[in-house]
């Protein structure tokens, strides 16, 4: 798979605010929802700790918490919440771990702007989504062919999705899975029968998001006040599992992120503050 990777300049570090005494050398790998908020936190951060570096790296949930287990990043950045088998697997090798909510999103199902579909139900995402509707006829829209992209098996977001809003069902076989989030913006945004999903932060002019239900009722657009006030309803936590063996060594970037400084770069870059 693809990794996006964005090591921050060294010319960051000579920023002149030093407000954090120790510094942090560490490696942060896994999802791509999670990917750009690691990145403004990062850069934020160096600017205020001298000697600092930290590396993002994107690639999926999966691939961060993989490389947790094989030791080969100090924090797995992932949108879902780590597996039984995952757990396991660091629980034989011995290795305790730390799970910390870092942030929330709202999980947001995109169309093309030409698209005069601008709500569907849990339900008629999940016939979508799964197959069973292959028109846009069949909900509303014009007598086209509904083309689904979506993330890879390794993604967070697509296990999420898999779970919340398709109640477990496969995904279709003539589903278009994607190897980053951006793609499927950009796929969306060419295509006029697409569908897909992204995070919040993700959402841009190009395509439309649209409004959800899961009551067939109230139909909710998804945006960061609605996920603060709980009304749209497929929002879910972004996470950060590091080992308690590294856990000195990457607290101090950690806690800045939980700040009242770090939570307002979260609602900066499209993210939904723990507040």
């Amino acid at each position: 798979m693809k990794k996006y990777i964005l090591t921050i300049a060294a010319f960051l570090l000579l920023a002149p605010v030093a407000n954090y005494a120790q510094k942090v050398v560490c490696k942060v790998k896994g999802s791509d929802t999670c990917l750009p908020l690691s990145q403004k936190e990062a850069e934020e951060f160096m600017k205020k700790s001298s000697g600092s570096a930290i590396t993002i790296i994107g690639g999926g949930s999966g691939v961060g918490l993989a490389a947790l287990q094989n030791g080969t990043t100090d924090i797995a950045q992932s949108s879902r919440k780590m597996k039984l088998d995952e757990k396991q697997k660091l629980v034989d090798a011995g290795k305790a771990f730390k799970e910390t909510i870092i942030a929330y999103d709202a999980i947001s199902i995109i169309v093309n702007p030409a698209n005069k579909v601008s709500q569907l139900t849990r339900e008629q995402l999940e016939g979508i989504f799964t197959g069973k509707i292959s028109n846009w006829k069949d909900v509303g829209g014009d007598d086209e062919k509904i083309i689904v992209y979506s993330r890879e098996s390794s993604s967070g977001t697509f296990e999420f999705v898999k779970t919340s809003v398709m109640n477990n069902k496969n995904y279709a076989a003539s589903a278009l899975l994607m190897p980053a989030t951006g793609a499927i913006v950009q796929s969306v945004s060419q295509t006029k029968g697409a569908i897909g999903y992204v995070g919040l932060a993700y959402v841009e002019k190009s395509v439309k998001a649209l409004k959800v239900s899961y009551d067939k009722k109230t139909f909710v657009e998804p945006t960061v006040a609605n996920a603060m006030n709980k009304s749209y309803p497929i929002t879910r936590p972004l996470y950060y599992y590091y080992l308690n063996t590294t856990e000195k060594a990457v607290k101090p970037y950690v806690d800045f992120i939980l700040s009242a400084e770090g939570q307002k770069i979260v609602l900066q870059e499209g993210y939904v503050p723990l507040k």
